[in-house]
């Protein structure tokens, strides 16, 4: 198969699933290596196609929940505050779209994360520990924003109350 057909087909794979697929699991599905998908994920985002990576895997808009009401909120903490921040989110019934940073040279720095779940912190966070890589916020002493997905207004001021007085949310 060519690379225009196994874009095709990434394409088809992505509307078709239900849940974020792998690069992984489609560069197995497809007789490519990882970074031939990752490459072919590059040159369809440059032809328009809207198409997320996030630590679960790529995925397209549609796949993303209908709840109504997004926000953004402040944080600032360490590294060692992650798994809580995203907890207490979760656990309210949020769910974190992404993390945005202020970067000196390059603006705003922005990662998909889609995290909703409990089992999604785990899987950041083991991510995050066996990359040994380092948190975003951690370029910015800490400090980041967090577009989060909410059913209502109610969850939404639990979410910060819980986030304030874990001394994370910084106030307005």
């Amino acid at each position: 198969m060519d690379a225009k057909e196994r874009r095709r087909l990434l394409l088809e794979r992505l509307t078709a699933a239900k849940e974020p697929l792998t690069g992984t699991w489609l560069a197995k599905e497809l007789g490519v290596s990882r970074q031939i998908i990752v490459s072919d994920f590059a040159i369809l985002r440059a032809a328009g196609n809207v198409i997320y990576a996030t630590p679960q895997g790529y995925l397209l808009p549609h796949m993303e929940s209908t709840k109504s009401l997004r926000a953004t909120l402040a944080c600032k903490h360490k590294q060692d505050k992650v798994d809580e921040e995203l907890s207490i989110i979760v656990d309210n019934g949020g769910k974190v779209i992404d993390v945005i940073v202020e970067h000196s040279l390059y603006g705003e720095l922005k990662a998909n994360l889609m995290i909703g779940s409990r089992r999604e912190v785990g899987e950041f966070l083991h991510k995050l520990k066996s990359a040994k890589a380092e948190q975003l916020a951690n370029i910015t002493g800490g400090v980041h924003l967090h577009t989060v997905e909410v059913p209502s207004e109610e969850v939404l001021s639990k979410i910060k109350e819980e986030l304030k007085n874990k001394g994370i949310l910084m106030s307005s």
